[in-house]
């Protein structure tokens, strides 16, 4: 008998779940409240003014997230522009992976690294080897920062609390060391190509949503878009069914957000919705900026962060399918300047880029927009309590902040989305 699957939310997590149930044999109906897919990874008015709600980047590591986009018929090269890992500034200062095995790549970009002392590229290799030998572990409570604590104060402040930063979007003081080190375990000890940079040469939406939705479409699935979901219960009917809002089904896969998933699970799991409910946020900023003719040295360049500067990273759009001199620059961890105002940070952003980018720009730097998206990532603290994925028989929740590995990624919420889907399958 063909199983009625419920989805609520078509961020990267629900149509995952979607496209896993569908591809299984199940009848999917998909619920989001917004009128476009994509969450919290979506481009605006459809690419069409190259403007994304944030910039987003993935890595070669990124299995799940490619095996997906390949599923819906979103090729690679055409999505992405694959580098190897390249974290360098305007001057060319910073660390430049050539390509092959990430872990001896590492070894010797690090020692080709300019602006270090020989005793600050020794001191971060030796650092590497260590984790690699502890398996890339510590213990739970460990912070970045604590991890990081005995190397260089130029290897902390120009790798460690950028690659951090990019990676958790939480600042390395509170971040999970935990976590951090996955990230690396994944990028730097598996095969050639982890740790490669996949920026994306399309606007977000088409790097998945869309394709996906569409294959959901040709798949029968029913698609409800702009549907608030009031309430999940289960069938008085039917043992072992629910209903969503009203319409029969065999099990539900909430992927929307915690606020949401608390919402409609609160009242079959009050733990589980304590859980979402508690968790804290890091907010991201995007500033925009337009300066006819400028051609960055690389399409991604790491900026000086600090209290006066906000950004942490600029992206040429113009380098990767977008207009040509449109930059993009990426505060991270932005709670202090979103309380300053966004007039605030995009004005102290664009004194920064004109301050680093000086030898670069051929043309006045002008403002476009400033996009903040205040729940961006949970704050991804050491022994951060995450809420499980299975909640109860036949319903699971699914969402880059549900338990798992991961900090809030794409990778996180496409695996988790699968992983949801799989489980109400499976039982």
């Amino acid at each position: 008998m063909t199983r009625r699957i419920a989805v609520i939310g078509a961020g990267w997590a629900g149509l995952a779940a979607a496209l896993e149930c569908a591809d299984r044999g199940a009848e999917v109906t998909l619920y989001e409240m917004a009128p476009a897919v994509g969450g919290r990874a979506r481009d605006l008015n459809a690419g069409d003014d190259g403007l994304d709600n944030g910039q987003h980047i993935c890595i070669g590591a990124y299995a799940e997230t490619l095996r997906l986009m390949a599923r819906v018929g979103v090729a690679e090269s055409d999505a992405f522009l694959r580098r190897p890992l390249c974290l360098v500034d305007a001057r060319g200062f910073g660390l430049r992976l050539p390509p092959g095995r990430a872990m001896p790549a590492f070894a010797r970009a690090a020692l080709g690294r300019r602006g270090w002392s020989w005793r600050d590229r020794f001191a971060l290799l030796g650092a590497a080897a260590g984790w690699a030998r502890g398996g890339f572990a510590c213990p739970p409570a460990t912070t970045v920062a604590e991890l990081a604590a005995r190397l260089p104060e130029p290897v902390r402040r120009e790798l460690i609390e950028p690659l951090c930063v990019a990676a958790l979007n939480t600042p390395m003081e509170a971040a999970s060391g935990t976590v951090f080190l996955r990230v690396l375990r994944d990028a730097l000890a598996a095969g050639a190509g982890a740790s490669d940079l996949l920026l994306p040469r399309r606007g977000l939406g088409a790097l998945f949503p869309r394709p996906a939705l569409a294959r959901l479409g040709a798949a029968g699935a029913a698609i409800r878009l702009a549907h608030r979901v009031e309430r999940i219960e289960r069938d008085p009917d039917a043992a072992g069914r629910w209903q969503v809002d009203g319409d029969a089904c065999d099990g539900i896969v909430v992927a929307a957000s915690a606020v949401e998933a608390a919402r409609l699970i609160a009242p079959h799991d009050a733990g589980w919705a304590a859980r979402a409910t508690a968790l804290r946020y890091e907010p991201i900023i995007t500033v925009y900026a337009q300066s006819d003719g400028v051609r960055l040295p690389e399409p991604m360049l790491v900026l000086a962060a600090d209290a006066a500067r906000p950004a942490q990273f600029v992206f040429d759009r113009g380098q990767l399918g977008g207009p040509s001199g449109l930059l993009a620059f990426v505060v991270s961890g932005a709670d202090a300047w979103v309380a300053r105002g966004l007039g605030a940070v995009a004005a102290a952003t664009l004194a920064q880029a004109r301050a680093e980018l000086a030898s670069q720009l051929r043309a006045p730097l002008e403002p476009v927009r400033t996009i903040v998206e205040k729940r961006a990532t949970f704050r991804c603290t050491p022994l951060l309590d995450r809420p499980p994925l299975v909640v109860a028989p036949g319903l699971a929740a699914a969402g880059d902040y549900v338990d798992g590995p991961y900090p809030a990624t794409l990778e996180g919420a496409v695996r988790s989305g699968t992983a949801a889907a799989r489980s109400l399958l499976s039982s």
